[in-house]
């Protein structure tokens, strides 16, 4: 039977400046539909189980359009509830070179998903689906009513024996008040978590860690076993990303678990569009976990599926096992026929 991955959050419309321009020069917007939650139930599918939404659409051609968009994507629909009129936005305009990519949002708080409340959901049927449920920081950093929501959900599903799965993402522009507002909040969430997604940076700044070493892996290897320790948090796993002069990224993941360290390789490669490629290495850990990899293959796979998914246009990512699996090899062909 195929485990069950629900993904709490916001479904959000993705309004994309074609190619590398700017807003301030683009004509046109192409659009789509998104989100964290999306992205992770819809990779989740297409590594071989069911994946699902948890979220509110609004009940009007938007919502029907944000629907028929999961439909393909195959992601589960059972757990969405319709209200509201509003969707939330974001504007993406590609970065080239030293030009980071650039996300606005808008819209958000008074989107059906931001203004629902516990009550919208059945949560004890949620809590009863879940093998696994996935939150994340950006959601967490929405409003009150939202907050409750996860950590009602969260104990629930601990509660009926369900593994939850933190991602801490932690978004600047939408904590109001910086680290010292989002603090409490991610330290209650640790403390629900069996499966965490974060990295040495986010102990210092969002936990208020300090480390002896000014070295990044150095500052991971003292912190992430302190982290785990102190939340009793079973299994951390992160990624370090940087962009190479001649334009490529650089990607190295790694896990922590039964208190030792796993790497994966330092990959690097061409990107194509960088949004979506941390929940494709979250679904990655996710899957590696739940197949039985060995730690060692689950970092590594989790890595190849980062690496993939930014080579498809989106934040979705698309890759299958095999798919992955293939890329671990380093093998790359002309043209599959």
């Amino acid at each position: 039977m195929n485990k069950q991955i629900l993904a709490f959050g916001e479904v959000m419309m993705r309004l994309q400046a074609p190619g590398y321009e700017l807003l301030t020069q683009a004509n046109t917007l192409q659009y789509s539909f998104s989100g964290t939650g999306v992205n992770v139930a819809s990779a989740m599918t297409k590594l071989g189980h069911d994946g699902h939404i948890v979220t509110k659409l609004p009940d009007n051609p938007i919502g029907e359009a944000a629907i028929s968009f999961l439909q393909r994507l195959g992601v589960g629909r059972n757990f969405i509830t319709r209200g509201g009129k509003y969707l939330g936005m974001y504007f993406l305009e590609n970065g080239f070179g030293q030009r980071s990519s650039r996300v606005t949002y808008t819209n958000r708080l008074e989107s059906s998903f931001n203004t629902s409340s516990l009550f919208d959901y059945d949560m004890e049927e949620i809590a009863e689906s879940a093998d696994i449920i996935h939150f994340c920081g950006i959601t967490l950093a929405m409003v009150d009513n939202v907050r409750e929501s996860i950590k009602f959900l969260a104990e629930k599903v601990k509660e009926k024996g369900g593994i939850v799965c933190f991602d801490c993402n932690y978004r600047p522009s939408l904590w109001e008040g910086g680290y010292s507002k989002a603090k409490p909040y991610y330290e209650e969430m640790l403390a629900l978590s069996d499966i965490v997604m974060m990295n040495e940076k986010d102990a210092i700044h969002i936990l208020g860690m300090e480390a002896k070493s000014t070295n990044r892996e150095d500052q991971l290897r003292e912190l992430i076993p302190r982290v785990a320790k102190t939340y009793n948090i079973q299994l951390i796993a992160g990624t370090h990303r940087s962009i190479n002069s001649d334009n490529t990224h650089s990607l190295k993941g790694y896990m922590y678990k039964n208190e030792e360290f796993s790497f994966s390789e330092n990959l690097s490669f061409s990107v194509y569009d960088r949004i979506g490629a941390g929940d494709a290495y979250t679904s990655g850990i996710l899957h590696g976990e739940m197949e039985g990899f060995s730690p060692e293959k689950t970092v590594r796979f989790a890595a190849a599926a980062g690496m993939l998914a930014s080579t498809i246009v989106g934040d979705t990512p698309m890759s299958t096992e095999l798919e992955i699996l293939l890329a671990m090899t380093g093998k790359l062909e002309d043209i599959k026929r």
